[in-house]
């Protein structure tokens, strides 16, 4: 499915907020809720990759199964408000991803099972007892997301060989943001660069982040975070505007416009969770399906925009990328 025929049947129909299923839908079908934490246009990709899984293994929506969507627009509010919803209305199992979305449908709920397609540290937030028997209502994919700080900024330096300075933008409001901001910050002093963070808690802050470092960065590091998901195309126009180029934790920013990217695969991640999902709707205890983390990982770039920041990509770089934009 192209992805604006997506857009079309899973962010139109979905979008609307309370929740709502059309009256031909059978009332004792399996119901999943979606918990999306930002936009459906943000999460189109993924959100096909999850649909496109569960037809591939008989969940048909709207005739073996109703999924029910809630988007939370990047706003932290909506996650527990989402979650809450679903509860009331007794979904069979709840998906979602970041950290804060799956601790906000546990607070909601100690026996809905909750699968997360991404969450960064399971453990150390509390979401499962272990990796290998998470325990309790809750399973998923973790991405190991500041384990992986230390080689983006390798990969940017291999790209554009001898910037010096950097601006790291990340929620102050999300704890694995701040926790992935300083992961940044220690591999930023091991290569010798000097850094800059611009904390933001709101759209709002996102302009006026980027007037503070102008003209004294070379290059920006994008922490993962739902705030900064839903305002990427801000961001990337104040990258742009600002010459930095900027480096995210996955391909959908740099399809969008982004300069590059390296990070686990998320649509891969979002079919993987459609398979605990199954799974779960056929019997099993998510307690009892163990946390896996990512197969598959993606260095993209996107050589137009790479262009319009005046920069060349030597061919011995460009062999080492999975995915590159024109």
């Amino acid at each position: 499915m192209r992805r604006r025929e997506f857009i079309r049947l899973f962010g139109g129909a979905a979008a609307a907020w309370p929740l709502t299923v059309s009256a031909q839908q059978p009332a004792k079908l399996p119901t999943i809720g979606f918990l999306g934490q930002s936009t459906p246009w943000a999460e189109s990709q993924r959100g096909a990759a999850f649909s496109q899984k569960l037809r591939e293994l008989g969940w048909i929506e709207g005739h073996t199964v109703v999924i029910k969507y809630g988007w939370a627009e990047g706003r932290s509010e909506r996650f527990a408000e989402i979650a809450a919803e679903f509860v009331r209305i007794r979904v069979d199992v709840i998906v979602t991803s970041g950290t804060a979305n799956v601790i906000a449908a546990k607070q909601a709920t100690s026996i809905i099972p909750i699968v997360f397609a991404v969450a960064g540290d399971p453990i150390a937030n509390n979401l499962v007892a272990s990796l290998a028997r998470p325990g309790g209502n809750v399973t998923g994919l973790s991405t190991l997301a500041t384990d992986l700080a230390g080689k983006r900024l390798e990969l940017l330096r291999d790209a554009i060989p001898g910037f010096g300075r950097l601006a790291i933008i990340g929620n102050v409001d999300n704890p694995l943001s701040v926790l992935e901001m300083s992961e940044v910050r220690a591999a930023s002093d091991r290569l010798r660069l000097e850094t800059v963070a611009l904390g933001i808690r709101r759209a709002e802050d996102v302009a006026p982040a980027f007037g503070d470092i102008k003209g004294s960065a070379d290059a920006l590091y994008v922490v993962a975070d739902p705030l900064l998901n839903t305002n990427r195309s801000q961001i990337h126009t104040l990258a742009m505007g600002a010459q930095l180029p900027a480096i995210y934790n996955d391909r959908e920013h740099v399809e969008a416009g982004g300069f590059m990217s390296y990070g686990p695969n998320f649509p891969d991640l979002y079919r993987r969770a459609a398979e605990y999902v199954d799974k779960i709707l056929r019997g099993a205890k998510p307690g009892e399906l163990p946390v896996e983390q990512p197969s598959r990982f993606d260095l993209a770039i996107n050589l137009t925009t790479a262009k319009a920041l005046g920069l060349t990509i030597s061919p011995t770089f460009l062999a080492r990328v999975d995915a590159v934009v024109e």
